[in-house]
């Protein structure tokens, strides 16, 4: 024993001098400086948040550069792997890599939507072809394929999870709907037309962008006829932001284009306005999409003629719960007929307004929002003046948060201090009810010059599991008007239901509970994204929620309840006008990406003839037309549709709360929680609908919630 101690205490000391040498031999060596670039060095912000303030966009190139030299060399270790796949050494490889290529390209393109400038915008248009390359280069990888083909023949002998198996064979099938089984001179052709689809979707995005960005109708005092004061508030400030004080600016932004034609009393000004609005992507030369999504739509239909599909919106609704060309149309023609005939009734009736205020002119596509705002108020005594004092944007924050609590018992605490990319920009820690922290949750919701149109959910980053628990970073992108300095912001009805709508896609993302981040969230069938989404604007307007959230913003009294029956009352005023609106998108969308024929096609008269053999009313025009459709030209091709699909759902879904009594149902709520937004793509959309409803959707509750039903 005393030897053994003897000998433990000697190589403890000469343990102590070898610390000793090392310490200071670090103590007198240079030290090793942090990565220069923040997009490659390990963010030390409050649960992984990007060092906004300290990244450029001259960061963005050799970040994007070593990433993808990371990506390429990780792809090859898998591919040159000797071992015979397995589904670790394979698809488990291949979904834990590329983590810094993902890290960079989601700091890069949330930027690039919601806070964009020139420089961001030239770094975009580079990396579009060269992101495009990189991604088909591995779907189009033979050894990859080889190995994922492998182990998909085998996967009833091996020992998968459920969630493994589903993962397995969505990445098979990703693979040949890539293109893998192609032979080598189809395979060429298919990365050509990636990269120059990608070319085209930025340069598309972009020219929406300059157009939104560079009309501006300026306003005098003797201008503002009709105008609420939240609106020519807004107009002063726009105005002023533009360097022009005294004068009132409506711009292209939708919370400033639409209220305009909703409540100005200058027909002239109002046509000059909507013009402006459905001529986005055609009013100039540098900027006219026309031609742009005449080659898009060309190159999809030969991709999807290689592939061996009729048309492009063959292949594309394949992996989709419609699965065909004809089940999207059966659904949207469904609901074309009862919308045509309310929409008839609405003209008549907003004509007859007209005629009896001495309009003596035919009711045109600038003058339906102001004469149905009108309408609205003579018949229900409801209009935005009416209804914004009660619906701040904090409280309608709350009203959304606390949803959230009561139906899956989250919890937000606000970070006022946590790095962001806009002083706009809030971010809010999201745990569960035990206090375990489940994510972050960004909001942005001013509309300002460097931020695309519209409203959308994204991430920072993703749920997963597969290298260590990871938590997700969502963020609400929207484009509301700000309130005067010192002032709340004050939002219309249809704002709030826009902010509930975005919010249930963040839950979707941040409720995700899967190992794989291929499906983790939102990365479902486009016809089933909208679920979630769809589905928890019903609870804005439960009295549960109005009650405590709709107070006015200088009285704190609640909504009053005469007014709240009257807002409920005219739930579906306008709705054969909203669905004719949508529909008629949905339907040259389709029609667009089912042609069977080849070649560019006038994407003008296109549009011209497929609104014609429908019927289209005179008086309505598409809510995006195609030199704007930024939804087609996207991530939606041939999936507008999928608005409408996924209602079917939300108005069925929601009926089982109905049912239950109560909108808060614990039972139901954990089942909703269990089936739909934890589960991502982890389970056929149908499957989880079915788990969670006891059977398929049914469309009456959509007929019934849009107020067509017979």
């Amino acid at each position: 024993m005393t030897r053994i101690a003897d000998k433990a205490k000697a190589k403890t000391a000469a343990g102590k001098r070898a610390s000793a040498r090392i310490a200071k031999a670090r103590s007198q060596a240079p030290a090793r400086k942090k990565p220069a670039n923040p997009l490659l060095a390990r963010w030390s912000a409050p649960f992984g948040l990007p060092p906004f303030k300290r990244i450029e966009p001259r960061h963005f190139k050799s970040a994007f550069a070593v990433a993808l030299k990371e990506h390429k060399a990780e792809i090859a270790r898998i591919a040159g792997e000797k071992a015979r796949p397995t589904f670790a050494n394979t698809i488990g490889a291949l979904e834990k890599s590329g983590r810094l290529l993902e890290k960079v390209a989601s700091v890069f393109y949330n930027l690039s939507g919601a806070h964009t400038n020139e420089a961001l915008q030239a770094i975009e248009r580079d990396m579009a072809p060269k992101m495009a390359a990189h991604e088909t280069a591995i779907m189009l990888n033979g050894k990859i394929f080889k190995r994922v083909e492998d182990l998909y023949a085998r996967r009833d002998a091996l020992d998968l999870t459920n969630e493994q198996r589903r993962v397995l064979e969505l990445r098979y099938k990703w693979l040949i709907r890539a293109g893998a089984k192609l032979n080598a001179k189809e395979k060429a052709r298919v990365a050509e037309i990636n990269q120059r689809l990608a070319s085209l979707a930025t340069q598309f995005s972009q020219n929406v962008l300059k157009d939104e960005q560079s009309w501006r109708m300026v306003l005098e005092e003797s201008d503002l006829d009709g105008l609420p004061d939240a609106l020519r508030e807004s107009a002063a400030r726009a105005a002023a932001d533009m360097g022009l004080a005294g004068k009132y600016v409506i711009t292209l932004s939708r919370s400033s284009i639409e209220p305009f034609l909703q409540f100005s009393a200058r027909r002239d000004l109002r046509e000059e306005a909507f013009n402006a609005w459905i001529k986005r992507g055609e009013m100039g030369e540098e900027t006219d999409n026309r031609a742009i999504s005449a080659e898009i739509i060309a190159l999809r239909a030969e991709f999807a003629a290689l592939l061996g599909f009729k048309s492009y919106a063959a292949y594309s609704l394949e992996e989709t719960m419609a699965k065909t060309p004809g089940s999207v149309r059966d659904l949207l023609s469904a609901v074309w007929e009862p919308a045509v005939k309310r929409a008839a009734d609405e003209r008549e009736a907003l004509q007859a307004r007209a005629r009896a205020e001495g309009g003596n002119f035919a009711i045109a596509p600038w003058d339906w929002r102001y004469y149905a705002e009108k309408e609205r108020k003579a018949l229900y005594d409801v209009d935005e003046a009416s209804t914004r004092p009660y619906l701040t944007l904090d409280n309608v924050i709350a009203a959304a948060f606390e949803t959230a609590s009561r139906l899956f018992g989250l919890k937000f605490k606000e970070l006022p201090d946590a790095p962001r990319y806009h002083e706009d920009v809030r971010v809010w820690k999201v745990t569960d009810k035990r206090g375990k922290h489940v994510g972050l949750f960004l909001g942005d919701y001013f509309a300002r010059p460097s931020k695309r149109s519209g409203a959308w959910m994204s991430a920072y980053r993703s749920q997963s599991k597969v290298a260590g628990e990871i938590s997700p970073i969502i963020v609400n992108v929207m484009n509301f008007s700000k309130g005067e300095e010192g002032a709340p912001s004050l939002l219309s009805l249809d704002d709030a239901r826009t902010l509930f709508h975005e919010f249930g896609h963040g839950l979707h993302g941040l409720l995700s509970d899967v190992t794989y981040p291929s499906i983790s969230g939102t990365s479902v069938t486009r016809d089933f994204v909208e679920l979630p989404s769809q589905l928890y604007e019903h609870w804005l307007m439960v009295p549960e929620t109005l009650e405590r959230f709709a107070v006015h913003h200088e009285t704190g009294k609640p909504m009053p309840a005469k007014l709240v029956s009257r807002i409920k009352k005219a739930r579906n005023f306008n709705q054969g006008f909203a669905t004719i609106e949508y529909l008629a998108s949905a339907f040259v969308d389709m029609e667009l990406h089912a042609r069977e024929e080849e070649g560019a096609i006038d994407v003008g008269a296109f549009e011209r003839d497929t609104l014609s053999r429908l019927g289209m009313p005179s008086e309505i025009v598409m809510r995006h037309r195609i030199p704007h459709f930024l939804h087609i030209m996207g991530g939606y091709a041939a999936g507008y549709y999928s608005y409408l699909w996924s209602e079917v759902m939300d108005a069925d879904a929601f009926a089982a709360f109905e049912e239950a009594g109560d909108a808060f149902h614990a039972a139901t709520a954990k089942k909703l929680h269990k089936h739909i937004y934890s589960v991502g793509n982890a389970r056929d959309p149908l499957e989880a609908y079915v788990a969670f409803r006891g059977r398929p959707p049914e469309i009456k509750g959509l007929l019934k919630k849009r107020g067509l039903a017979g």
